[in-house]
């Protein structure tokens, strides 16, 4: 595969990913030019990061990129996707790519309207723990899914995990919620770990997601401190006819219905005297679950779904194959809009409905 060329619209946190991205593996990415309006900002952003910057579309597409990286503030999304649209232009849009109902269902009525080119950089289940779970699932170990307990990631990125696990696609649901509040340790901030323990007010949700084919999905999250807590982690179960997801441990049946408890092996570069530094691959036993596609890079696991996001987002222009299509995407939010109800009402059914992009489903 050729190497692919992108421009970047952005200058916010989750922009600088793509930065570092292309830099750690440039035999795969060319950053080509980064479109921020402001001049003045533009100017030391272009310094700090070693970048070329331009303050308008137009001067951004005279580089002509494969495709564009959208990855501005919230508000803005929908808007911007749009006037991309109208220009054709490819786009890989950092989520989400509404925050209401109605701008969702605008922006799937004018993608389809100008036929639009654009795949979402929603990129948990690219990174390798989840992959590895998702082969787990996909490989039929654990035979036909019926619920999954998630505790590690919010709203719509929460939701994208429970649907792909569970292969709901777009099923309505019920769901029920409340929010609750507890007192929690600081043990990290922006210049790392805290030792003053000093403590502050953590919400956590919990709902449940009762699906019309009869699979349940228990969503629980602490904001902020699952992200950025030491003494706070994710969990993750999921069950099927055949077996079960218990975090890093795998139980499942064989064919002639022996039981069977592994677990999952990552092999990192870099450890025990070893030069290197990287993340390697993800074990079951003698299986490779996940490995890799940026070997040697020396990249986080985040970094490394949303390169992949990157790598897929190529193979789509010229295949047509979706990694992560809109409808999904604009599932996925919805139904995070439809949590947030459900936690205003609290423990009360708010029922979701079939939306225009999964009318044809």
């Amino acid at each position: 595969m050729k190497k692919i060329r992108f421009g970047l619209i952005g200058s916010g946190w989750r922009a600088e990913f793509y930065i570092r991205i292309a830099k750690a593996v440039p035999e795969k990415f060319e950053l080509t030019e980064v479109l921020i309006r402001d001049k003045e900002k533009g100017e030391t952003f272009s310094k700090k990061f070693n970048v070329k910057v331009v303050n308008s579309l137009d001067e951004l597409m005279k580089s002509n990129p494969d495709y564009i990286v959208l990855s501005i503030k919230r508000g803005t999304v929908t808007d911007y996707l749009i006037d991309l649209f109208k220009k054709g232009i490819p786009v890989l849009c950092e989520t989400p790519p509404g925050e209401t109902i109605e701008s969702l269902e605008d922006l799937w009525e004018q993608a389809k309207k100008y036929n639009a080119k654009i795949q979402i950089a929603e990129q948990y289940f690219l990174q390798p723990l989840y992959a590895s779970w998702l082969k787990v699932i996909q490989d039929g170990k654990l035979g036909e899914i019926g619920n999954i307990n998630i505790s590690s990631l919010h709203g719509y990125h929460g939701v994208s995990i429970i649907r792909k696990f569970m292969n709901v696609g777009f099923d309505n649901c019920v769901i029920y919620g409340k929010r609750f509040s507890f007192d929690i340790t600081e043990t990290f901030g922006r210049e790392g770990m805290v030792f003053d323990g000093e403590t502050f007010s953590c919400t956590r949700d919990r709902l449940t997601l009762e699906f019309d084919n009869g699979k349940v999905a228990f969503f629980d999250f602490s904001d902020p401190a699952q992200y950025h807590s030491f003494i706070r982690t994710r969990q993750l179960t999921v069950q099927g006819v055949r077996g079960e997801i218990d975090d890093l441990t795998i139980r499942y049946l064989t064919q002639e219905n022996i039981p069977v408890t592994q677990e999952l092996n990552r092999i990192d570069l870099g450890k025990y005297s070893n030069q290197e530094w990287s993340h390697f691959a993800i074990m079951l036993g003698e299986e490779f679950l996940y490995k890799n596609p940026f070997a040697n890079a020396r990249l986080n696991d985040d970094e490394i779904a949303v390169g992949t996001c990157m790598l897929l987002m190529g193979k789509y222009l010229s295949t047509g194959n979706e990694f992560y299509s809109l409808d999904d995407a604009l599932q996925d939010m919805y139904i995070s809009l439809m949590m947030d109800e459900a936690l205003k009402n609290p423990n009360k059914g708010v029922r979701t409905s079939t939306r225009p992009w999964a009318e044809t489903k």
